[in-house]
Parts: structure tokens; sequence; C-alpha cells
């Protein structure tokens, strides 16, 4: 699996990633080839891909990930550290970066036992903030109505975390930019036609935050779970105990990737060293009106409050 075409090298999720496919989502640095963590290339899969004569789109074994992607490409993880891709004839190179940002970014982070989440996270205060949730909840609308209050972004779609020395779990940034629906950038007074959309057809457009974004990596100290439902007004509750194991595995950014990767064990060794460092909280919101202003409020109310309580301790 060997290519000779010309990689520019990027910086994104603390690593520094050469590629054969253009990433202009990623900051663009000067450092030679060989010194790079995840080498992208183009190569011939579909030979390999039909001796594994899978039923699924997916396959994953403890040291390598190969999934496809019908009309966009056949893609393969290894060890962390690369990145193979098939595209198949006709596909759209927008769709291609989508997949690599993010389902095999997820894959290379486990890979190098770094936790993904599937989320976004906010640098308030020297200090970072995860918005987690099933697709769909609002995390990155959440997200974008805190960075209109003066606040950064740290990532959005996965969040990187590692583990100091001390167990402390800290968020390196990932890159400058988030996604957003149609009405989020409806109701931010956001014109579409400013946007690039993720894939063709799709009303969820790529919205860059060159100046909201924070290049430091920064603790994580508080986690906040988006539910929407039928409520009549939002709230948070908090998330005790045992409760946490789970909602950290279930928020784990491509979870399913953790048992064939033999990563279960190291998985809940991680997560046992973090939680109990983190507060955590679930925010409800009703389906019915737009909340993300009001969920702001909120969520800085909530923080001021435990802030007070820290000191007071």
């Amino acid at each position: 699996m060997n290519s000779t075409m010309q990689k520019t090298v990027y910086k994104a999720f603390g690593l520094t990633v050469s590629s054969e496919i253009p990433l202009p989502e990623l900051q663009y640095i000067h450092i030679d080839e060989g010194e790079t963590d995840i080498i992208i290339e183009k190569v011939e899969l579909y030979s390999l891909w039909s001796e594994l004569n899978s039923d699924e789109d997916f396959v994953i074994k403890k040291d390598w990930i190969m999934f496809r992607v019908t009309d966009t490409a056949i893609f393969f993880i290894q060890d962390g550290n690369r990145i193979f891709i098939s595209p198949f004839e006709g596909a759209q190179e927008d769709e291609i970066r989508l997949y690599i940002l993010g389902t095999c970014m997820g894959a290379v982070l486990l890979q190098r036992k770094i936790l993904p989440l599937h989320g976004s996270a906010i640098a308030i205060e020297g200090k970072a903030y995860a918005i987690v949730g099933d697709s769909g909840a609002g995390k990155s609308t959440l997200a974008s109505a805190l960075l209109r209050r003066g606040y950064q972004l740290l990532s959005d779609d996965v969040i990187p975390i590692t583990l100091t020395n001390e167990n402390i779990p800290i968020v390196t940034p990932s890159y400058p930019q988030q996604k957003l629906w149609l009405e989020s950038l409806n109701q931010f007074g956001l014109e579409s036609n400013n946007y690039q959309p993720l894939i063709v057809r799709e009303d969820k457009f790529a919205v860059p935050v060159q100046s909201q974004f924070s290049v430091e990596s920064l603790p994580l100290v508080g986690i906040f779970e988006l539910v929407k439902g039928d409520f009549e007004e939002i709230e948070v509750h908090s998330i005790e105990s045992l409760h946490r194991f789970y909602k950290m595995y279930y928020h784990t950014y491509r979870n399913f990737f953790l048992h064939n990767s033999g990563l279960m064990e190291w998985h809940f060794n991680t997560t046992a060293k973090m939680i109990n460092k983190i507060d955590f909280y679930q925010l409800r919101r009703p389906t019915t009106r737009f909340t993300a202003h009001d969920l702001t409020d909120l969520v800085l109310t909530t923080l001021k409050k435990e802030e007070n309580v820290h000191v007071k301790n």
C-alpha cells in the first residue's frame, strides 16, 4: 500500500497529518513529512475488500479497521498512524473528507488510546466543557450559542481526551469548524449561501470559526448530556456514580469499534480514572421550540453555582 503522490502536512487533534487528499478545514504547517503522526494515502483497496467477503460495512480487528461507504470510498485505518482510501468513481471529495475527519480520525484516536467523545467541546474561563448527545440533539447548536457569548470552540463532532500522569482529563483542540443544520443557521441569522454544505443536497453546513477557536489544550471539568423530548421546559439534572460509566461508553465516538479492537478494558479503566474528576449533567429540552439561548443561560448559571460550591469547599 505505497503511494508516490504529493502530500501536504496539517495539524489536528494534537497530531500532525500528512495527506495526499487536501484537507482545507485543517491548519497547514511546515514540517518534514517523515516526522508526521498520521499518513493519509490513496491506494487500491477493492481487492482486499473482496477477499474479506464481508456482508457488513465495517470489518474491525485489533490493529486495523476497514469500512465501505457506498458511492464514496473504502477506508482502511491501521495502527493509529495510517489511513488508506480508495475512492469510488464519481465520489465527491467533500464527502470523502467528511469520513476522514470523522470516522477515520475516531478510529485513529482509539487505536492510539485517546478517548474520543461524540460531541462539541467549549473553552470557558480556561476550562473545557463537553456537550454530548444523540445525533440531532442540538450539540453543535448549543455550542454555537456559547460561541456567540464570547467563548471558544475546542472541537466539534469528535472530542479527543487524554489523561495526565495525575489522571486529569485533557481536551485537545481538533480543528476550527462547526457543523450546523439550516434551521440553526436561520435562528442565528446566518445566510446558508455563505457556507459549504457538508454533503450534496443535505441541509447541514460547514461553518468556519477560526476567530473563536482555542488552540490550547484544557482540562475537562464538566460534561453536559443534551436530551430532547416531550418536556415542557428546559431542565438540568446531575448524573451521578455508576450512571456516568454508561454515559461515557454510550457517548464514545463509534463505540462499536471498542470490542473487536480489544479496547473494552482500556476504555473502562480510562473512564474510571476520570469520571469523579468532572461534573456531569443532563440537559433536557423540548422539541417544540428553539432553546439554544435558554440552554446557554442554564449552562452558565449551573457552572456559576458549581464554582461557588467548589470555592466554599
